[in-house]
């Protein structure tokens, strides 16, 4: 008796290795759009100019924004003078999640997500395609001489690359920017991730080591102002402290053993104070400071515990990572390349 036929996910091994579909393009543009409808047609409009080796495709990915970013795109797709696909989430879910939804769509030997403000010039593209591509890199971050951000959001990324550099294996120093570079291989084993709460970057690290950056320009915001709120920053810290590292985990047990430790101690020196001394006061300074010091810590492990039992809940029980209303594309006739 023959063994059944393995399935494709059972032969198909989990390494860059892999054979990639014929791509249509040698580079696809993943850009998130949220509160974009003034500055993303230029972007388009911008990224049309461009000539890179391959020829290149546009993909939008409208993440439940309020303006009329809808209108815009759908626009875009019917006047646009290169292939673009517009994708349209039934509600917001996040840059992360949009983003990976763009991914499951490109048609591309190499893909690089930016923003939709216009704060990565366009002009930066082919040079950052091209270094992935003479390097043979699977990964080509960007990094700035001098951000345009608010002075609360460069702290905040700084905050967030020094969270990363302990809870990720990454390399040291490295700045992980939402313009980046990345070739099909990885995108099609970053995209088999499925669950409600992807971090990008995260995934990235679980995958390949062979990793590079780049300097570029970064320009004031076009228009508007930053989509990120010091609420949506705590959360994509979140996911990245939960989602891919148990250290936070190791943290609070640590962070209990340490109390523990200090109790015994305390314990000690209250047993030795009682038995050299007759009139031993009552304490209560000491034992309040005891019990919220205790109580703190309690707390807080058991916040960090609940952080990992929900997202497993969540996961579980089949929370979407992002739901698609509607996709189109725009006539691909011009800038096709037979690169595949």
């Amino acid at each position: 008796m023959t063994d059944p036929m393995p399935s494709e996910d059972d032969t198909m091994p989990a390494s860059l290795a892999e054979a990639p579909p014929a791509a249509l393009f040698g580079l696809s543009i993943v850009v998130p759009v949220y509160r974009g409808a003034a500055t993303v047609g230029a972007l388009v409009e911008a990224l049309s100019n461009l000539q890179p080796e391959g020829g290149l495709e546009v993909i939008l990915v409208n993440d439940g924004s309020p303006d009329n970013s809808a209108e815009i795109c759908a626009e875009i797709v019917r006047t646009a003078s290169i292939p673009v696909t517009y994708i349209e989430h039934m509600r917001n879910y996040g840059e992360h999640n949009a983003v990976m939804t763009g991914l499951r769509q490109i048609r591309g030997r190499y893909v690089i997500t930016m923003d939709d403000d216009l704060q990565n010039p366009p002009e930066e593209v082919v040079r950052l395609y091209d270094h992935a591509r003479a390097g043979t890199w699977d990964v080509v971050y960007t990094r700035y001489a001098e951000k345009k951000h608010a002075a609360w959001r460069n702290l905040g990324s700084r905050f967030a690359n020094k969270v990363a550099d302990w809870l990720l294996d990454k390399p040291p120093g490295l700045y992980l920017s939402s313009f980046r570079c990345m070739s099909a291989a990885v995108v099609r084993l970053v995209t088999r991730y499925r669950g409600p709460y992807p971090y990008i970057d995260g995934l990235i690290m679980q995958i390949t080591q062979r990793i590079d950056s780049i300097e570029v320009m970064h320009l004031p915001r076009a228009e508007g102002r930053s989509n990120y709120t010091m609420r949506r920053l705590i959360r994509l810290w979140l996911n990245l402290a939960t989602s891919f590292s148990l250290a936070p985990l190791r943290f609070a047990m640590l962070m209990g053993m340490a109390m523990a430790v200090l109790g015994a101690l305390g314990v000690v020196f209250t047993l030795a104070e009682a038995f050299s001394r007759r009139d031993t006061p009552s304490g209560w300074a000491s034992t309040m400071t005891v019990i919220l010091l205790v109580s703190g810590v309690q707390s807080m492990i058991l916040g960090v515990m609940g952080e990992y039992i929900g997202r497993t809940f969540l996961s579980a029980n089949g929370k979407p990572q992002g739901t698609v209303r509607s996709l189109a594309r725009s006539t691909e006739a011009t800038n096709r390349s037979d690169v595949g």
